[in-house]
Order: C-alpha cells, then structure tokens, then sequence
C-alpha cells in the first residue's frame, strides 16, 4: 500500500536549558573527547575530571573534584543531557545526547562545545578552533552555521557583526549572562586598517606604521592563521601529554 502523504510534525520544545559552569564543562568535554578521540568515548568519570581540568582548549581554567564532576553528570542525567552506558569491568561511562538535546548538526555541535570550553571568542577565533573537531574551511562557511544556531537561540551576538565579531552560546545562567554583557560593553575591537588604496607607507615608520597599512583582508587572514596555529599546538600537547606515561 503507497505511503499516504501527511503534514511534518509539529517540531518539539527545545530540551536545553540554562547550565552552571561546571554542568557546561562536563558537556563540552564529553562532545569534544567523541569528535577528537573516539576510542575514549564513552567516557569515565575519572577522564571527565580530566578533561574538565586540562590545561589547553580551556577558557577558564577549572579545578573541578571528582564529587562535583559527579554532582554535575547525575544533575545532566536527570534532565536527559547525559546518559550513563556500562563500560568494560562494569565501570559506569557516559554519553552525550546533545544531538537531540539540543537539536544541532554534527558541524554546529562542534561550534556549541568549542562555545561550552573556551567561552565567548571572536568568530575567526571560533572557526579556527571548532575547525579540529569538524572541518570550517572559512568564516564564509561559518556564517550560515552562526545564524542556525543564533535562530535556535543557542548563540549570541555581544558586539555588533564585523571586524572582531564576539559569539557566546546562551547556556549561561542569567547572572552570568549579564555579567559577560556588563563586561562586553567595554570591549573594542582593533582599530580598522586603512583600505586597500591608501597612500604608500612612509619610509621609516618602523613596524607600528608598516602594520597600520596592512590590509583589513589580509589583517583578518593573518589573524585566523595565528589562533589555527593555536589551536593545532594545544592539540600537539594533548597527544604528548598522553604519550609521556608511555614514555617513562
């Protein structure tokens, strides 16, 4: 019998809510260890502490103990963020559900968790570093992701669309919220290059002038190269730090 055609169902309430930082932290790292390193994931809450209190890909940096990592999982458990799975030996381990939770693509989950680690960032900053868990060739790419996830209200805007552009996700708490908007407030970008066609450098200006004639393009180019070499030595780190007790 043919399929009778029927309406698209209605698309169901967000699940998301607003998050402490440490809930926050728990997710991220368990969205970013089953991207970058999936033969660890589902996760332990042994590595979610670790996770939660490594020193790269993190803004700010947290000591979080094992009790409070495992207030946050029962705490994301109970509103169907997280769900335990049984690992090897019977150690419980744990498994994100963000897809649904938050009703994301598998590129603008990488983008939230990058959000969820480092906190608000510049969008050439966010593409660079959400680019090692899904690939973002540029930030004509990442435009149309920005304005998904900013139609979900899932992200924000802090400062008006442009050179030094500020993002945030909209887990935070509203305290928090205002806090970062309070601070935001004071936030300048860096001053606008002179355009393509501006008169030649003076001679023996030195390299504060030879920069102020740099071109807004290429300024933005040079920019996202650095915070990618961040990113790709943060990562470099991670691995080593995981070979070192292999080494010894």
């Amino acid at each position: 019998m043919s399929e009778t055609a029927v309406s698209p169902p209605e698309q169901p309430a967000a699940k998301w809510r607003p998050l402490r930082s440490q809930q926050r932290r728990v997710l991220g790292v368990l969205i970013e260890k089953a991207k970058t390193t999936p033969d660890a994931y589902p996760m332990t809450l042994n590595g979610l502490v670790t996770g939660s209190n490594q020193k790269s890909n993190r803004s700010p940096l947290m000591n979080i103990t094992a009790d409070e990592v495992q207030q946050a999982v029962d705490e994301l458990r109970e509103m169907g963020a997280i769900v335990e799975v049984q690992g090897s030996g019977r150690v419980p381990k744990y498994r994100h559900q963000m897809y649904e939770w938050l009703g994301v693509d598998k590129v603008e989950l990488a983008v939230m968790a990058e959000l969820l680690l480092r906190g608000e960032q510049t969008v050439g900053e966010l593409r660079a570093h959400a680019s090692r868990m899904e690939p973002i060739p540029g930030l004509p790419e990442l435009k149309p992701i920005l304005q998904s996830l900013m139609a979900k209200n899932l992200v924000l805007s802090l400062t008006p669309e442009g050179r030094g552009q500020m993002v945030c996700h909209n887990l935070y708490k509203d305290r928090e919220l205002d806090e970062l908007k309070v601070r935001m407030a004071s936030y300048t970008p860096p001053p606008a290059a002179p355009a393509d066609d501006a008169p030649a450098m003076p001679r023996g200006g030195g390299l504060t002038s030879a920069w102020s004639y740099v071109s807004q393009e290429k300024f933005d180019q040079l920019q996202e190269e650095v915070t990618q070499l961040r990113a790709e030595v943060a990562a470099l780190r991670d691995v080593v730090a995981k070979l070192e007790p292999l080494i010894q």
